[in-house]
């Protein structure tokens, strides 16, 4: 089994995740497949307290969550 952490987005009335394509093409995963995931929710002091302690900020994620304000 290969667990990996990834953001659940909205995608329409749903939500949804993207598997990575280094684990995508080591598992052999094509589109259209049938997969099983395991899901269990973050439950850490992040949630409770926010982004107090993430400083890394990269112009990437600045972009994307500018990007999400757009839609």
């Amino acid at each position: 089994m290969t667990e990996i952490k990834v953001l659940a987005r909205k995608w329409g009335d749903s939500i949804a995740v993207i598997i990575p394509k280094k684990i995508a093409e080591n598992k052999n995963i094509k589109p259209e497949d049938e997969i099983t995931i395991k899901i269990e929710k973050e439950n850490g002091l992040k949630e409770i307290f926010g982004t107090l302690g993430d400083w890394k900020i990269n112009s990437q994620k600045i972009k994307d969550e500018l990007r999400r304000g757009w839609k």
